[in-house]
């Protein structure tokens, strides 16, 4: 099965970088990233019955979303994708098909992103779907976004919407890159990270990194229809799903306070929002739409 299937990879992944100089077919990749920046490397594994679930969900969709995820977390880094490694342990029972199914995600995503699949192992189990991800980008000229580093007085802005996600967009969501390479290209911006377990608990990760505390405001928060149409289903409101749900994969960027009134309202169509500033004390705040000051706990997916 593996030599069939990898013979069929080959004649499928016709997408290269140049930051690839050997691929598939080798022992090793091997890369020559261009730039003093170093290499930007990540990694995440998607389990079935965890993150996806294969009697479900279309198995394009799932490799898909296990190269978006990681694609995400490349653009949270101020970073562009340059290459992925995929490992992935199949269940025996209609392996090859599977297979076959998810890379067509694979290298659908791939191509949209300019991004090679330069690599990975595959293999069977008697155990259920498990992909192992690890992707590869460059810096940006002007070097990283890291989380540690937010200042007391930047402002919290995000991208898009927030909530709802597991109804469907967790699946099928965009990967920031672009997004945040135009506003790495025109603006000043300190920090960054991208919103996979709740944005309350990633905000409550940036800003500790940073040593900051941060004030949300409730009433600029922008809630996605997904979150008012789960509200419907819970009961729960939806903003606090629009605080607490993972798999949004939207960013929190940290920005000058003087770079703020710079900012477009929209990139590549999609919004800019700013719902805070970070604050010189360790307080982690909102303000509620009545203008009531609370606590603000970090809520999400905790692993």
């Amino acid at each position: 099965m593996e030599a069939e299937f990898l013979e069929w990879l080959r004649s499928a992944c016709t997408n290269t970088h140049p930051a690839v100089t050997f691929g598939i077919g080798d022992d090793a990749a091997v890369l020559s990233p261009t730039g003093s920046g170093g290499l930007i490397v990540t990694s995440d594994m998607l389990m079935d019955g965890t993150d996806f679930h294969v009697a479900e969900h279309a198995p394009e969709r799932i490799g898909r979303k296990a190269v978006a995820v990681n694609l995400s977390d490349i653009a949270a880094m101020g970073a562009a994708p340059s290459a992925i490694f995929v490992s992935v342990a199949l269940p025996r029972p209609g392996a090859l098909a599977l297979a076959k199914a998810l890379y067509r995600g694979i290298l659908k995503i791939c191509r949209d992103f300019d991004v090679a699949l330069a690599g990975g192992d595959t293999n069977t189990w008697d155990g259920p779907l498990v992909i192992s991800v690890t992707a590869c980008g460059r810096p940006h000229p002007k070097g990283v976004l890291p989380r540690s580093g937010a200042r007391p007085g930047d402002a919290i802005v995000v991208t898009g919407e927030f909530g709802g996600s597991l109804l469907g967009r967790h699946f099928d969501f965009t990967p920031r890159v672009r997004e945040v390479a135009a506003l790495w290209d025109g603006f000043e911006l300190h920090a960054a990270t991208d919103v996979s377990d709740g944005l309350t608990l990633d905000l409550h990760h940036l800003a500790t990194a940073s040593g900051c505390g941060f004030e949300i405001q409730a009433k600029d928060v922008p809630v996605s229809p997904a979150a008012h149409e789960q509200a419907r289903q819970d009961g729960r409101s939806p903003l606090e799903h629009a605080l607490a749900d993972c798999e949004d994969f939207e960013l929190i960027l940290a920005v000058p306070a003087s770079e703020i009134d710079n900012l477009p309202k929209t990139i590549h169509g999609v919004p800019l929002t700013r719902i805070g500033s970070f604050l010189p004390d360790g307080r982690t705040v909102i303000v509620d739409r009545d203008g009531c000051v609370k606590p603000c706990l970090p809520a999400g997916y905790q692993h």
